[in-house]
């Protein structure tokens, strides 16, 4: 399967899995051919398939819906690796390696090293990664707005997180949500910009479109 993204330094697979559309990703070292997999949707075969072909260092999982870790005993058997998930999701997984992910920590596979971003909202542990450029946001960033919240204060939250942890970031950073397409960080604030000088009520919350909300 030709790499959805590819730079001289790592290969990025975007492999669609499950009935709602969701992403998992491969994160191959080109020097080292060493790989980092985020989250194990439902119907991994794909997944499995194209990380096979690789040497799996360790298994990240963004947040602890069950869309999101449907298809884990597939790929834990697949391949013995230790597992990180926030500890404030990780009760969901019954696995000896799981390992609890901190907030600006560092995870390095091959010659690569990819920062962890604490970013609770939708759920209390989501947990984004960011490599170079590119950032892997689950069900916290999506194009055109923020993941789906459960009330007032998540959307809060989240839109906390969101601001301080990902706007940071260079602009030009492109991001892989959890779901669907690809978003660019400068479209993101611009639009999170005209979304906040709309003084939005502050009991909205759900699903939250920057520009139609």
């Amino acid at each position: 399967m030709k790499p959805h993204f590819k730079s001289s330094t790592f290969l990025l697979h975007k492999i669609k899995c499950g009935p709602f559309d969701n992403n998992a990703y491969v994160l191959v070292c080109r020097k080292t051919n060493q790989s980092i997999l985020i989250d194990t949707p439902a119907d991994p075969n794909v997944f499995i398939a194209i990380a096979e072909s690789t040497k799996v260092n360790r298994i990240l999982i963004t947040h602890n819906h069950s869309d999101h870790i449907a298809g884990f005993d597939d790929v834990i058997n697949a391949f013995n690796v230790p597992v990180s998930m926030s500890n404030y999701d990780s009760g969901v997984l019954d696995y000896d390696l799981l390992d609890d992910l901190q907030d600006d920590s560092i995870i390095s596979f091959g010659n690569l090293n990819l920062q962890v971003l604490f970013t609770p909202g939708h759920t209390p542990g989501s947990t984004c990664f960011y490599l170079e450029g590119h950032l892997f946001s689950g069900d916290t960033l999506f194009p055109g707005g923020p993941g789906k919240t459960q009330s007032a204060e998540k959307l809060e939250q989240i839109i906390d997180s969101i601001t301080k942890k990902l706007f940071i970031l260079p602009p030009s950073t492109i991001f892989y949500p959890g779901h669907g397409d690809d978003g660019e960080l400068f479209v993101s604030i611009s639009e999170y910009e005209m979304y906040k000088s709309k003084n939005v009520h502050s009991q909205t919350f759900g699903d939250i479109d920057w520009l139609k909300s």
